[in-house]
């Protein structure tokens, strides 16, 4: 018997017709059967601010927080601005990693994946958002890689993914995303 685990899909982008989101919503129709993915918008999480910290979270902070602690793992899926993670993104990454020796990203397993309408994907944000997991210590699964390019030619515009080889991707991608988390979770605990 296989093991549920519990996935928290974080798209990087705020637009309503992301890319981003819908890769996300693609990953919730094509998971295996025993990974549940919950999609968690960034829109409520304000601007990093210690002053505010110190006056106490708030609520969108806190229940991001939470999301992630309740999580077995975490699936980003960022688009690439300005060869980097998008801000948003990389903000409520700071406020989730507050402060380090409590924070819910701490050893948490995560995989990254990313789409653009361009020709090289997402690949240095990637490259940056490895990074930004390196200092939590966060546990990235490196292979296999999802850039997606070209994305007017494999999202229809609904935000459906129709490309059958991303699809098959995206299903390999997750399929090994599933077995990297159980290495990680209380049953396969190192």
């Amino acid at each position: 018997m296989q093991e549920k685990i519990k996935v928290l899909g974080i798209p990087g982008s705020l637009r309503k017709k992301s890319y981003n989101k819908s890769l996300l919503r693609a990953a919730t129709e094509l998971k295996p059967e025993h990974m549940e993915i919950e999609i968690f918008d960034l829109h409520d999480i304000p601007l990093y601010n210690e002053d505010v910290e110190k006056e106490g979270l708030p609520e969108p902070v806190r229940k991001f927080k939470g999301k992630i602690a309740e999580s077995d793992s975490l699936l980003f899926s960022s688009p690439e601005y300005n060869y980097s993670i998008s801000g948003v993104l990389k903000n409520a990454i700071d406020w989730a990693s507050r402060t380090p020796a409590t924070s819910p990203l701490q050893k948490k397993p995560y995989a990254i994946m990313g789409v653009s309408s361009g020709m090289t994907g997402t690949v240095k944000a990637q490259l940056h958002l490895k990074e930004v997991g390196v200092f939590n210590n966060m546990l990235v699964m490196n292979e296999p890689e999802v850039y997606i390019t070209l994305a007017k030619q494999k999202f229809d515009e609904n935000g459906e993914l129709t490309d059958e080889s991303t699809r098959e991707l995206l299903k390999k991608f997750l399929s090994e995303f599933y077995n990297w988390t159980i290495r990680f979770t209380n049953a396969g605990k190192f």
